[in-house]
């Protein structure tokens, strides 16, 4: 069967049919995949039936493991986490805000891959931004503050004892672990080229950037949150609705993404691994 690449028509996204990845793909298949997701920025595969191994598997064909920080790994691995909320939680829902993907570190993970268990029968969708999008169309006074400046980034305001995450944060089902190391600061460009397709795109938000180089304090917020409302406006959106056993990688890259709630009362279990830089 050939692969079939579906996109959402929205502003990033596509669905790929015909293929099993609980199999290695071959190396013509995997040029496919990897092209689409360069292309498309977040993928999902329906009707996929991954035990751990599996999913293993098929995120090493995409890259080494990333390394994944304040969340422990389920039992039993080193590079695999549960994102899971309980039917009768109450604490905040985990990631309900945009964000890539551990962009305080020196070497960020590439992509993601979040395989879906067990999936509430309404709500809990993923948002994504394309950040490509967002550079385009950027109006050229707001690209002239953000280009040949460095960003801040640091986990401290989620993964820190004072944090989102942290001593006061109760009655969660994942086994987060903050600790005073998310205090840490990385620098990267805010615009960066990919590093595949050299596409230009705006690298990470407000939130785990907390700052910009050799601006004061006040100016890089207003920055910041000018470009934060420019970034989070619907065009550049792409709303992705879960099936039990579909697997959904993304490029970190390319997009932001956030969790969403909408499903109290039912549970919702997915195991992630990240897909760590080469270089």
């Amino acid at each position: 069967m050939s692969i079939q690449i579906t996109p959402s028509g929205q502003s990033c996204g596509a669905e790929i049919r015909g293929l099993d990845i609980s199999q290695p793909l071959s190396s013509e298949q995997l040029t496919e995949v990897r092209q689409a997701w360069l292309e498309h920025h977040v993928l999902s595969f329906p009707d996929q039936h991954l035990d751990e191994d599996q999913l293993e598997q098929f995120k090493l064909q995409f890259g080494p493991f990333g390394d994944d920080p304040f969340i422990a790994p389920i039992p039993g691995r080193k590079h695999i986490i549960a994102v899971q909320r309980a039917a009768n939680e109450t604490a905040p829902v985990f990631a309900e805000a945009w964000h890539t993907d551990w962009s305080f570190q020196v070497h960020p993970p590439i992509g993601t891959c979040l395989y879906g268990v067990t999936i509430p029968p309404t709500g809990g969708d993923t948002l994504f931004i394309n950040q490509h999008r967002v550079w385009q169309d950027m109006p050229d006074e707001l690209k002239q503050k953000a280009e040949n400046v460095r960003a801040i980034h640091s986990a401290k305001l989620a993964y820190h004892p004072e944090g989102q995450y942290g001593k006061e944060d109760a009655g969660r089902s994942m086994d987060i672990r903050p600790d005073e190391s998310a205090a840490q600061t990385q620098a990267h460009p805010l615009i960066r080229n990919h590093s595949e397709s050299g596409e230009a795109a705006v690298y990470g938000c407000a939130g785990y950037i907390i700052g910009i180089e050799g601006m004061e304090q006040a100016a890089a917020e207003q920055l910041l949150m000018e470009l934060y409302l420019w970034q989070t406006q619907p065009q550049f959106q792409y709303r992705h609705q879960w099936q039990p056993n579909m697997l959904v990688m993304w490029d970190n890259r390319s997009v932001l993404h956030m969790a969403t709630g909408g499903y109290d009362g039912h549970a919702r279990y997915l195991l992630r691994t990240t897909i760590g830089a080469t270089a």
